[in-house]
């Protein structure tokens, strides 16, 4: 990877911790997944900072931000966006969807129906929408954090393994630990943490970064350690699924 680009990926990490304690690692898995153009599904219990992690990444380098709250009812088109007719001008205009952002927290992604979930999937896969047949480019760079809760399963909608291939990571947070809980305590009362956070980078920057991260060369040595790798977990008999 280039120093420009390693030296603006630490000082995101760092901007980016000044809101979370104590989840380094997460927030690197963050970074990587946004570098690498992928998606992100954060499997945890409410309150351990999956929002705050979505909301200080766009922040940190100064992109669009959108909150899709999930449930029972929510239609594709309201992740999507709908035509609507103008009686003035007597034609359809688009309204976009929430979709429509640099970086998107698909907030308990299974509490929505599976029709609702694919709409969301697709555009992820895609990186555009199509409406009343019509296709539309997402805007770049275009990150999907999901959250869902893994110990609420009650009126849940699981996603099947075909869309949670979609991901290019699946991570969990986890309680902080005594001491950091405590410094979150000291640090936070009456603050917002996102409020001292400043703009490392812009748009450009990161799709600047995204190219260079695809052209970083691998050597031929490495393709064959990472093949063995997934080739025990398609064997192993402790594994359902392997890569």
């Amino acid at each position: 990877m280039p120093t420009a680009t390693s030296q603006v990926a630490s000082q995101l990490q760092r901007s980016i911790a000044r809101a979370i304690y104590g989840k380094e690692d997460a927030i690197q898995l963050a970074l990587i997944t946004l570098l690498a153009r992928g998606h992100l599904l954060i499997e945890d219990v409410p309150g351990v900072g999956k929002t705050t992690l979505a909301q200080a990444l766009a922040k940190s380098f100064h992109c669009s931000f959108q909150r899709i709250q999930f449930t029972s009812d929510l239609l594709p088109s309201d992740v999507l966006g709908v035509s609507v007719y103008n009686p003035e001008s007597r034609e359809f205009e688009f309204r976009s969807g929430p979709i429509f952002a640099n970086v998107v927290l698909a907030d308990e992604i299974n509490r929505t129906t599976p029709r609702t979930q694919s709409a969301l999937l697709e555009a992820m896969n895609e990186a555009q929408v199509t409406v009343d047949g019509k296709t539309l480019a997402l805007p770049q760079p275009f990150l999907v954090i999901a959250t869902q809760n893994p110990v609420e399963h009650h009126g849940t909608y699981p996603l099947p393994e075909s869309q949670l291939d979609r991901f290019l990571m699946r991570i969990k947070m986890g309680y902080p630990s005594h001491e950091t809980e405590k410094e979150i305590l000291r640090k936070r009362v009456g603050d917002n943490p996102l409020d001292s956070l400043d703009s490392i980078a812009d748009v450009s920057d990161v799709l600047a970064m995204q190219e260079a991260v695809a052209h970083v060369k691998v050597d031929s040595s490495l393709h064959d350690y990472a093949l063995e790798i997934v080739n025990r977990t398609r064997k192993s008999e402790h594994l359902a699924l392997g890569v």
